[in-house]
């Protein structure tokens, strides 16, 4: 029993799974400080109108002539369609996915690369708040106030500072004007305790100065679960102010000074599915399904995020050239206390994991471009940001001497870890942008070069009071004990790297009404090392490498029937040398332990950085980054019809094929030895390495196939007021997942608007369903049942699995004025 404590030490400076912080950095802010305008307002979604005014190349342009695939929504449509947070956005855009799973860690796929934040990496997709980057966690709380989101599809490599695989999320606040008071206030209620109030006020003191201020408070029940150990609920409270300030001293100069505020208190219990058990070490809880939402969790589960940001955007017009300056700081801190033991695997017991992360992120960008709309144009530009925080975690990881007692007898060896993560991320960019026309074939593109630093440290440090022993159970008495571990080698510290992005796209003008294009781009992921990785294991499994992509995309862009009809086509084909993604709760092998754990399964001295394998018996489990080769393949659709002036509808579809590549070998459990993921059984580690590799298929767990639509009829009175019906709905098809050994089933999401408003529309009562059908399905689901190994073999079994889920059905009602 001896042996396999010390064996099992490792675990402990491992148990955190995190990954060094990189919260997203600051990325190109060129672009004029304008507010996206759209001038058809009736429709509703992801509409694709030559109307439609959009910043996606940093350049304000009609949606018809940006050579990419674009999603839009705007402040408005937001509002009618009572989407108060920004994970919401998904149902406008079909392939996206806006999730989190534990209450802290938000998560981006699109086009069916996904991201962890955990993994150190920066995201898949991009976000950014009046061209600033800001972390997800941070953005994806607040939704208020807003003039226009892009949603841009596709790797970006050029127009912002650093690079994304699979795209970017643009949010446009709304910005003060100079010439009238205007503003909205909003109020909604739900059925399930949820309330929402938001509004703004543009406050123009003269032609030169204005000012707009804007608010939110917002209660939700989060996830909808209740927590059936200690009677409370999900619920979360978000308070956020935000001041602008406009300056226009000619008309050759505007500038905007904002500033926000944000504090927000998630209480997000952790749903689980399952038998539960009952043993000698307790019950866990009864048998729950996913209709039953509900958690068993016995600790807290709390999150704090309280940020300030500060940004100021400049535009000045020189004449033949404009300079845009941008320059901004954001601090964020974020809280964390979390019950370990999701599952109440050892009822009676509570594990917090503490973690805080403050950050502080300065962000400048300077762009020069020339203003001419001739045959020939262009710029240059020049990005800087740099992250700095330490990330300091501090938890329990207790070790069981048998599972055949229950926690209230003690028979635990008492084992406090906290681990220290500095971050020290730093991005300097310069590009160069041209456009060229030629009749009605025009050329664009340019060249975007980065230097990407980042010091990787994190620092472990492991103690116990030791135990006095236990007779009647064979416990020899342990010694006090403190061991400090560097989880990152120090040759693997310093990771610097460079490269070269950016594109090519050619749009052809059939006509007025037809744009046909096509784009090369280039994007890329500087290399992430995983916190508290345990000593011994290889170093592809500590740093993985660079991640680069090639994109070729065709698509066609255009209307018909006076511009009744709108429409929007793409195919593209995506090569990712490299792909990094996450992978959760692998079993390990440690061959190389230091000598305070009593030389570990082979005794190597500390010195040595990587052994052969050990016994092939599992030492642990831990969350590793690794790359994998893979391509991405697919087209997408939208459809904008305006058939009347009282109707119209959308339609958008994606079909997206994102697969490893056959020759890729990835981390994974299988315990079988056959090749493919499994957990069921003894855990044991098959072929060479100190981890099993694992051939797989989806990059994410996403479907091929999604779709999303929504219309709004309007039936005209002739008097003051207009009565209307709204609808919306996504749908997704059902998707088996490798990893999770799950087949998730087709989700269709269907919410029901019905009101009336004032004809000129000052004021709107609106009353809406969410989820009509009530349909409650599975939307995320852990890979194992939750289970707890005591040093004896025996095991504490949860018989639950943890999950998240379609909210249930609700009902609500919303009054807004605008003026």
């Amino acid at each position: 029993m001896k042996k396999y404590l010390k064996r099992n030490l490792m675990l402990c400076c491992a148990a955190s799974a995190l990954a060094l912080p990189t919260v997203a950095h600051a990325q190109d802010q060129g672009a004029s400080p304008t507010t996206p305008s759209q001038t058809r307002t009736e429709g509703l979604g992801a509409v694709t109108t030559t109307d439609i005014v959009v910043t996606a190349t940093r350049v304000a342009r009609n949606l018809s002539d940006v050579p990419m695939s674009v999603n839009v929504a705007t402040g408005e449509q937001l509002e009618k369609l009572q989407l108060f947070d920004t994970k919401d956005v998904q149902q406008l855009a079909p392939g996206l996915e806006l999730t989190n799973t534990s209450g802290r860690n938000n998560t981006t796929t699109l086009r069916g690369l996904s991201f962890d934040p955990d993994s150190g990496v920066t995201p898949t997709v991009q976000t950014y708040v009046n061209e600033v980057p800001a972390d997800a966690q941070t953005v994806f709380t607040a939704l208020y106030d807003i003039g226009q989101i892009e949603i841009l599809r596709g790797p970006q490599g050029l127009e912002r500072g650093l690079p994304s695989p699979a795209g970017a999320i643009t949010i446009t606040t709304r910005r003060p004007v100079f010439d009238e008071i205007t503003g909205y206030a909003q109020a909604s209620a739900t059925d399930d305790k949820g309330y929402n109030f938001q509004g703004g006020v543009n406050l123009p003191f003269s032609d030169k100065f204005a000012i707009r201020v804007a608010g939110l408070v917002d209660h939700n029940q989060v996830n909808q679960v209740r927590n059936i150990s200690n009677g409370d609920r999900s619920r979360a409270t978000t308070m956020s102010g935000r001041i602008t300030l406009g300056f226009k001293p000619s008309d050759a100069f505007t500038a905007y000074l904002t500033y926000q505020y944000l504090e927000a208190d998630t209480r997000q219990y952790t749903q689980v599915v399952g038998t539960g058990s009952t043993g000698l070490a307790g019950t866990s809880g009864p048998a729950l399904g996913v209709d039953d939402y509900a958690s068993v969790m016995e600790g807290p589960a709390r999150f704090k995020n309280r940020s300030h940001q500060i940004t100021f955007n400049g535009h000045w017009d020189m004449g033949p050239v404009s300079l845009d300056g941008l320059a901004a700081y954001q601090y964020s801190k974020l809280g964390q206390a979390r019950d370990q033991d999701t599952t109440n695997a050892i009822p009676g017991y509570v594990a917090v994991q503490r973690i805080e992360t403050p950050f502080k992120i300065p962000t400048f960008e300077l762009r020069l471009s020339t203003n001419d709309d001739g045959s020939l144009g262009g710029g240059i530009g020049a990005f800087y940001t740099k992250q700095t925080g330490t990330t300091r975690v501090d938890q329990p990881a207790d070790n069981f001497f048998t599972a055949f007692a229950p926690a209230s007898l003690g028979l635990f060896l008492p084992i406090g870890v906290n681990v220290i993560i500095p971050a020290d991320v730093e991005t300097l960019s310069f590009n160069a942008f041209g456009h060229a026309r030629l009749g009605n074939l025009k050329i664009e593109g340019g060249l975007r070069y980065t230097k990407y630093h980042n010091i990787l440290v994190s620092d472990t440090f492991v103690s116990s009071p030791g135990y006095p022993g236990f007779a009647p159970f064979g416990i020899d008495p342990i010694d006090p004990f403190t061991v400090n571990q560097d989880g990152i080698p120090a040759a693997l510290r310093d990771q610097g790297t460079h490269a070269f992005t950016g594109g090519v796209n050619l749009t052809y003008e059939v006509n007025d009404a037809l744009n046909i294009y096509a784009s090369y781009n280039r994007s890329f992921r500087a290399p992430t090392a995983g916190a508290s990785v345990p000593v011994g294991l290889s170093n592809d499994l500590i740093v993985t490498d660079d991640e680069k992509t090639d994109a070729f995309e065709v698509g066609v862009k255009g209307s018909a029937f006076d511009r009744k009809l709108n429409f929007a086509f793409a195919a593209f084909y995506q090569k990712i040398d490299g792909f990094v993604s996450r992978f959760t709760g692998v079993t390990y092998d440690c061959p190389n332990l230091p000598a305070a754990f009593g030389g570990g399964c082979d005794n190597v001295p500390p010195a040595s950085p990587v052994g052969t394998p050990g016994d092939r018996v599992n030492d642990g489990g831990f969350d590793f980054n690794y790359n994998g080769d893979a391509t991405v393949k697919g087209v997408e659709l939208t459809l904008d019809v305006h058939p009347t002036t009282f109707w119209d509808f959308s339609v958008s579809t994606a079909y997206v094929k994102a697969r490893y590549s056959k020759g890729a070998r990835l981390p994974c459990n299988d315990y079988n030895g056959d090749g493919a993921p499994d957990s069921e059984g003894t855990p044991a580690i098959t072929g060479p390495g100190n981890v099993s590799f694992c051939k797989l298929g989806r990059l994410s767990d996403t479907p091929n196939f999604s779709l999303s639509a929504n219309s709004e009829l309007r039936f005209p009175m002739g008097g003051s007021f207009t009565p209307f019906v709204r609808g919306l709905i996504n749908y997704r098809p059902a998707v088996f997942s490798q990893l999770r050994n799950f087949n998730y089933q087709s989700r269709t999401i269907l919410n029901v608007y019905a009101g009336v408003r004032s004809d000129d529309s000052k004021w709107e009562l609106t009353g809406f369903i969410k989820n009509l059908i009530n349909q409650k399905r599975i939307t995320d689901i852990s890979a194992a049942i939750g289970q707890t190994a005591a040093a004896d073999g025996s095991v504490f079994d949860s018989g639950y699995r943890t999950i998240n889920a379609t909210a249930p059905r609700e009902f609500g009602a919303s009054l807004a004025f605008r003026w």
